[in-house]
C-alpha cells in the first residue's frame, strides 16, 4: 500500500505516514541515543526502518537561519543519503511552503502552524516536529491523490512542481 510520509529532520525528528484516504498510520518523534555521532546515526537508522518500499516522501528542506545548522545539516543529509542509498526519491519542501500549506502563512511561528493544522485537519500534536511531519505527509498526499485543496495549498503544490530556477549571483571583480 502506498503511504504518504512526512519527515521533519531535527535532533528530535518527526515522522508521519498517512494512508491515501488521509488516515494517520504512524506519527512519532524520534530522538537519538547517546552522544554524536552515535545519536545522529541512531536517528537516521530509525527513520530508515520506518520507511516502506512504496512510500512517497516529503522532507523539510534545510532552514538556513538555524542556530544548530551543523547538527541539523548532519541529520538532514544523513537521512537524505540513507534514502538515496535505498533507492527512494523524495520531495523537498521549503519551511515557508510547509507553513503556507497550513494557511498560517510563510512566516508563521510554531504555534500558528499548530493552529493551522488544527483548522485544516482537526489535529493537534504535542511535538512541533510531528506537526511539521504531518503537514509534509499531507503535501505528499495532495500531490498524488485527487483531494480537495485550498487556493493556498494549490499554490504550494504548484511551486513544488514548478520550481523557479535559482538566479546565479554575479561575482564581483576585484580591483586593485
Amino acid at each position: 500500500m502506498t503511504r504518504y510520509v512526512g519527515i521533519d529532520p531535527s535532533t528530535k525528528t518527526g515522522i508521519v505516514a498517512l494512508s491515501p484516504s488521509g488516515r494517520t498510520l504512524d506519527a512519532r518523534e524520534i530522538e537519538g541515543k547517546g552522544e554524536d555521532p552515535r545519536r545522529m546515526y541512531s536517528i537516521i537508522q530509525a527513520v530508515s526502518r520506518a520507511i516502506q518500499p512504496d512510500d512517497i516522501i516529503c522532507i523539510e528542506d534545510f532552514g538556513f537561519s538555524s542556530q544548530k545548522a551543523v547538527i541539523l545539516g548532519g541529520i538532514g543529509w544523513g537521512i537524505r543519503m540513507e534514502l538515496y542509498r535505498r533507492g527512494f526519491k523524495y520531495i523537498q519542501v521549503a519551511p515557508k511552503a510547509l507553513k503556507k500549506f497550513t494557511g498560517a502563512g510563510g512566516n508563521a511561528n510554531k504555534e500558528q502552524v499548530a493552529d493551522g493544522v488544527f483548522n485544516c485537519w482537526g489535529l493537534r500534536y504535542k511535538s512541533d516536529n510531528v506537526t511539521d511531519a504531518y503537514v509534509l505527509a499531507q503535501i505528499a498526499r495532495a500531490m498524488h491523490e485527487n483531494i480537495k485543496t485550498t487556493k493556498f495549498q494549490q499554490e504550494v503544490i504548484n511551486v513544488i512542481r514548478n520550481p523557479q530556477p535559482k538566479s546565479k549571483k554575479k561575482k564581483e571583480k576585484k580591483t586593485g
